[in-house]
This record gives C-alpha cells, structure tokens and sequence, in this order.
C-alpha cells in the first residue's frame, strides 16, 4: 500500500500553497452542489481538477552557469523583438532585447529566477487588463517588474496580467539575492512574462517555441551577436 501510495504521489506534481485555497473552495463546491445533480457533480469534479492542475509545481533542473538566462515561466515564445523596457524599471532608456513567453490557462504558472543575482527592486504598476498576446500589453497592462543584477550587468523580468489574468503574485523584495529556477512568484489565470537583455544578446529560442520554467535556456550572456528582427510570433 505504501508503494502504491508513493507510485501517486510521485505521478503527480505538488500543488503550490498559493493554490490549495482555490483547490478547496472548488472541492466543496462539487461536494454541496453536485449532491443535487450528479451530471452537475461530475461538471464540478473536472473544474476542481483543472484549478488543482492550474496551481501545480513541478519540480525543475535548471542548467548552471555564468551568464545564462532561463525562462521564468512556461509557455510559447510570443515575441523576439528589440525594444525600449518599461521606464519604471529604472533601466537605461536604450534599446534593449525583449523576449515574451505568453502563459495559457494550462500551462504551469509558477514563475522562476530568470539568472542568478541580487533582485535590486520590485516595481507593480497598475494598468489595463488586455490580450496579453498584443504588443502593447507590456506598456498599458498592470505589470509587476524586476530588476536583477548579476556577475555580467543587469536585466529585467516583468510579469503582465491578461484578459483572464486579475492577480499578479510576488514573493520577494528588493535586495534579495536569488539562483536561477528559484520560484519568484505567479499570475493567475494566464497571461506573459518579458525578459530584457542587452541589445546583441543572441537568443536561443525561437518564436512559436514552447519553455519550461527554470529549464529552457533563452540566452548565454557570455555570447553576443547580431541582433535580431523585431518580431512576433503569428
């Protein structure tokens, strides 16, 4: 019984203590009102498990090595373009490279430490809530951005709430010092992580390309190049 137990348990990943409150608002819900309906019962069944699977937290292995960026979240790679980063960042007003990873409702939403470094501030910044797929989203939607300082310079990651997303979670302060695929923080339901490196980083992505936080490598640091397009995914 113990074997099988565990064999369970290692089949599925942990779910996020951010999630367990939703998890159990669901379940008693299935509980009290499919006990009415069974069709309704088994309708709120598959929702508790979609909002279990939602807030799960797979374990990660994220490479080691000077200079390499990661990505801090799951999903597709929505945009390569080069681009002025956020102006409350604090960063240069210079061109810099902009990688989005955009989040759909099933991915896993756990976001990680980009590189490891010194988290100089964490700035939120109130905004619209739009498709989190457009351009502008990374200037007109409510945000929530880092500035992180590294053994090479400093970069910025920056989470962006969508359509569906309405809550940006952070879980860490300015003058933290973290490693990469150290989990920072989450966006419920769905929406976009950026990441701005120096102009002539070259990525190693590309667009369409699905991540996994803390294991994809989007950039070497140590390596520089021609810039890229700017571009978007279709």
């Amino acid at each position: 019984m113990d074997s099988l137990l565990s064999t369970i348990t290692k089949a599925f990943p942990p779910i996020n203590r951010e999630g367990w409150p939703f998890v159990a608002i669901a379940a008693v819900l299935t509980l009290v009102i499919g006990s009415f309906w069974q069709p309704l019962f088994w309708i709120l069944l598959g929702l508790t498990i979609w909002v279990a699977a939602f807030f799960r937290d797979p374990t990660r292995v994220t490479p080691q090595g000077e200079g390499l960026v990661v990505s801090p979240a799951d999903g597709r790679i929505s945009h390569l373009v080069e681009v002025l980063p956020p102006p409350e960042l604090g960063l240069p007003a210079e061109p810099m490279l902009r990688i989005s990873i955009f989040m759909n409702v099933f991915n896993v939403h756990v976001n990680r430490m980009p590189i490891t470094g010194k988290i100089d501030r964490v700035v939120y910044t109130p905004g619209k809530f739009l498709n989190a797929e457009l351009d502008k989203a990374s200037l007109d939607n409510e945000r929530n951005g880092l500035v992180i300082t590294h053994s090479l310079g400093t970069i910025g990651c920056v989470q962006i709430a969508g359509l569906v997303a309405r809550r940006i979670v952070s879980w860490v302060k300015g003058g933290e010092e973290l490693a990469a695929g150290s989990r920072f923080g989450m966006i419920r339901f769905g929406s976009r992580l950026d990441v701005f490196l120096p102009v002539g980083t070259v990525p190693l992505v590309a667009l369409g390309q699905t991540t996994l936080a803390g294991e994809t490598i989007l950039a070497d640091l140590t390596q520089t190049g021609g810039a890229p397009r700017p571009t978007r995914a279709s």
